[in-house]
């Protein structure tokens, strides 16, 4: 498997390319800023992208998303809880009417992302904000703002749910194996197993 970080934008957030070694196939998770520079690494990797999936619909994830959209053509991925945050964008593309604007592909919990020979299945991860995702496969999972090392998703926006939030951490990630590593939408890796012992908000 093919995998780049890019910290991206005024508020460090985490933009992921992964892609196939054995087609060249690709995704882009959480294009938050700098398309530029997102694209530009897409071209160096030799990527052929085929989804945009977006983890959740805060700007700071989603910011780039036109001119990454318009750069690779790729199907634009995102859970139906928060696509309305997509509205706030301006998209010169014509899309699919019966999806909100910019949306190619609404994901439910349990949906399958294939990208050549690699597999992800969707976590529907409410707590955040409601239509959050992490994504699972090959021994990662791309946690989007549910989960950072030491630390969990903001849950005081007005469409976020701290309830909601420790719910989906305890019954769709920390049933994962310990050494499932994490890719979170803010700051470094982790594994689940260092998190189920240190992270102060799952131990309390």
């Amino acid at each position: 498997m093919i995998l780049r970080r890019l910290v991206v934008g005024s508020i460090a957030s985490n933009c992921y390319i992964v892609g196939s070694e054995s087609n060249r196939q690709g995704m882009i998770i959480d294009p938050g800023a700098q398309g530029r520079s997102i694209l530009s690494n897409v071209r160096e990797l030799g990527l052929d992208i085929i989804y945009i999936v977006l983890t959740h619909g805060h700007i700071d994830h989603i910011g780039a998303l036109k001119e990454v959209k318009e750069g690779t053509g790729a199907e634009v991925a995102i859970h139906a809880g928060d696509a309305r945050f997509l509205r706030r964008l301006s998209f010169s593309t014509i899309y699919n009417r019966s999806f909100p604007p910019g949306v190619d592909r609404l994901l439910n919990d349990g949906d399958s992302l294939d990208v050549g020979d690699l597999h992800f299945v969707v976590l529907h991860t409410p707590g955040h904000s409601p239509g959050g995702i992490c994504l699972l496969g090959h021994g990662v999972l791309f946690s989007g703002d549910t989960l950072f090392r030491g630390g969990i998703g903001r849950a005081d926006f007005p469409s976020a749910n701290h309830s909601q939030l420790m719910d989906s951490i305890y019954t769709k990630l920390m049933v994962l194996p310990d050494d499932t590593i994490v890719y979170p939408g803010h700051g470094y890796d982790t594994t689940i197993g260092i998190e189920r012992r240190t992270n102060p908000f799952i131990r309390g």
